[in-house]
């Protein structure tokens, strides 16, 4: 288990696929590319355009049968014979995260969350507000591709992503490892704005039809909720996350402020 996520390629690099966002990444000096990848079946004009773009940012262009790049970009259709390996700096497993002589201390864990457009928002927000960890499983939640790198406004590619195979892993990981596990649920009493919090603590935010699931639910420490005083159900997760982490400035903010650390 553990292992696995240490060496996956998966934790260092976005892969982003289709000609516009490859040429995109290709062009965007603040970005470093590992590598094109070019199904063979692609030649002509297109080809050409994909090799002059990668030859000028000095990046290798490597062949592949147009299988491989389907399998790679994970995508099935859209991939347009071409993918690109981008280096994602802040991006690394969850297990090499709490390895670290100074883990962080406060992660949100995505547990569900199916739209690429909430996972984008989500590690915006996040990286926005200064997050050290957001935990994004490779199973069960949107694949980081270019629809979530889109919706992120091209902030995912610095966002602290953390990776492992699956919410429940990660849950196990973080319990292991000393943080509470606070669920976000509409019913619970408790709330983000009052619920008092230990050094370490991972914030799990749930899909977006069934909310947090019930492998993950069975390590919460407590379930906390947003007040609503107007009459909605609920909020948008992506909205959701965006309350939350600015609670979380807040109480930062707080804390350095009063030379306390709640």
């Amino acid at each position: 288990m553990g292992d696995e996520s240490a060496i996956s390629p998966k934790d260092r690099f976005l892969t982003v696929y289709g000609r516009k966002p490859v040429l995109e990444a290709l062009d965007d000096a603040a970005l470093e590319v590992d590598k094109v990848i070019l199904a063979d079946t692609v030649r002509g004009p297109n080809a050409a355009e994909i090799q002059r773009a990668a030859k000028a940012a000095g990046v290798p262009v490597q062949r592949a049968s147009a299988h491989r790049v389907k399998v790679l970009a994970g995508n099935g259709k859209q991939d347009q014979g071409v993918l690109a390996d981008v280096v994602a700096p802040r991006m690394r497993s969850l297990q090499a995260a709490l390895s670290d002589g100074r883990p962080p201390s406060r992660v949100l864990l995505l547990d569900g969350i199916t739209t690429p457009a909430n996972v984008g928002m989500i590690l915006r927000t996040a990286t926005a507000a200064g997050l050290e960890g957001v935990v994004v499983p490779r199973r069960g939640v949107a694949a980081l591709d270019p629809m979530v790198v889109k919706a992120s406004a091209g902030v995912a590619f610095r966002a602290p992503v953390l990776r492992c195979g699956s919410a429940r892993e990660a849950a196990e990981m973080l319990a292991e490892a000393g943080y509470g596990i606070y669920a976000l649920g509409a019913s619970a009493g408790e709330t983000v704005f009052d619920v008092e919090l230990p050094q370490r603590a991972a914030f799990v935010l749930g899909g977006e039809t069934n909310g947090v699931g019930a492998e993950v639910g069975e390590l919460v420490t407590e379930w906390v909720s947003i007040p609503m005083p107007g009459e909605v159900e609920s909020l948008n997760v992506s909205a959701a996350a965006a309350v939350l982490s600015f609670e979380l400035v807040r109480r930062a903010s707080g804390a350095r402020a009063s030379g306390t650390g709640r």
